[in-house]
């Protein structure tokens, strides 16, 4: 080859070298481009207006109609145990017996000391009497008169306190008998046969509980507590419109019978910012135990109202936003006002959206104003998303 052919061919070389590179630079800078501007595929719903209620749940311990404590009035072992933990008793029933011996020759003697009073009293009437009759003969002066009339008196006053006395025997023997004061059931009984009791003791007996009724004790903040005064502030305004409330159990299930607030405190507490709150649960079949606890789940009615779901909003400086998606399916923040109350997965939207407006429901986090997505179905986001997550078909085993 000549050496001016070989130029020209190294120089048609180098020449396609370089368009070479420049078309390789330009494909990748618009593969890039592409793979910049690629369009989010984000889950948006359409919203509606309508009713809808919610529920709030309020952590509670629940406590009998009322809880007596059972203690002794007089001191003494104890004889017998008329009932078993957890008895059901009716008032009046016998729980316990303190050994009453002492204090039924305490009672006979009393009644043996009113006889001899009464005794003593029939006779100083008898000598009244009869001073009386020779003192109208004037056969003794008054002074003998007087002295018989006071000793009447003085017959009668033993006769009195002899009495009390006796009363106090009677009413101690009568509380050998440990009864019930009311209907109820029976806890537990630390003292069994032959222990020693007092009244001094520390610890009762045992407590009846009347669960014919129970009350369920819950708290609730203030800013919740505002969401039921729309018709009034007063706490009998506030009782007033409270609903019929359920009581969840421990194991999840929901008590048959739906329960009433009935009070709250007056005040709110400056340590917690709540007030307490009782309702009240019949409990005729007995399910319910004192000392158990529960939640007290209150529902709140709305009419024509929009509701979109908490997962959807963010919060910026204690304001509320969601992202709405326009014709152009651009997405914009927008502020909204809620309701106070919520069951923890909605909002109940009372200002900022309409219905018709639709609204991005995941992968907030990643939006900003103006961005473009291509709107699809929760479904549809769902589907791709377990598509995307489900394992490589025909892998090599």
């Amino acid at each position: 080859m000549s050496k001016e052919k070989r130029r020209l061919f190294t120089a048609s070389v180098s020449v396609a070298a370089v368009l070479f590179l420049c078309l390789s630079l330009n494909s990748c800078g618009k593969q890039d481009q592409q793979r910049g501007q690629q369009i989010k595929e984000l889950a948006v719903i359409t919203l509606s207006g309508g009713d809808v209620e919610l529920s709030s749940s309020y952590p509670a311990v629940i406590k009998g109609k009322q809880d007596i404590e059972i203690r002794p009035q007089v001191s003494g072992f104890i004889t017998r145990l008329a009932v078993d933990e957890g008895s059901v008793v009716k008032k009046g029933q016998t729980l316990f017996i303190i050994d009453p011996v002492q204090y039924e020759e305490a009672a006979n003697a009393a009644r043996a000391t009113v006889q001899v009073a009464k005794a003593n009293v029939a006779t100083a009437e008898l000598t009244a009497q009869n001073k009386r009759e020779l003192a109208k003969n004037n056969i003794i002066g008054a002074y003998e008169l007087q002295m018989a009339e006071n000793s009447l008196l003085s017959s009668k006053a033993v006769l009195a306190q002899a009495n009390a006395q006796l009363i106090s025997a009677e009413k101690n023997l009568s509380y050998t008998r440990v009864s019930s004061p009311s209907d109820g059931v029976v806890g537990s009984i630390p003292f069994r046969v032959g222990s020693l009791v007092s009244p001094s003791i520390a610890t009762p007996l045992t407590t009846v509980s009347d669960i014919s009724e129970m009350y369920a004790y819950f708290s609730m903040t203030e800013r919740q507590l505002l969401g039921y005064t729309s018709t009034g502030t007063s706490s009998k305004d506030i009782l007033n419109t409270m609903p019929a409330v359920k009581l969840k159990l421990i194991d999840g299930s929901i008590y048959a019978d739906s329960g009433k607030v009935e009070t709250m405190s007056g005040v709110i507490d400056q340590a917690t910012g709540s007030v307490s709150i009782r309702a009240r649960f019949p409990n005729k079949n007995h399910i319910l135990r004192s000392g158990g606890t529960g939640t007290v789940v209150i529902p709140a009615k709305m009419a024509n109202c929009i509701v979109v779901p908490q997962k959807a909003t963010f919060e910026i400086q204690d304001k509320r936003f969601v992202y709405v998606v326009d014709e152009q399916s651009t997405v914009k923040s927008t502020p909204i006002e809620i309701f106070t109350l919520d069951d923890g997965k909605n909002f109940v939207v009372t200002s900022g959206l309409k219905a018709g407006d639709k609204i991005v429901v995941e992968g907030i986090s990643s939006l900003k104003d103006g961005m473009q997505i291509k709107a699809v179905t929760p479904d549809q986001a769902a589907a791709k998303n377990t598509g995307a997550n489900s394992p490589a078909q025909g892998a090599s085993k």
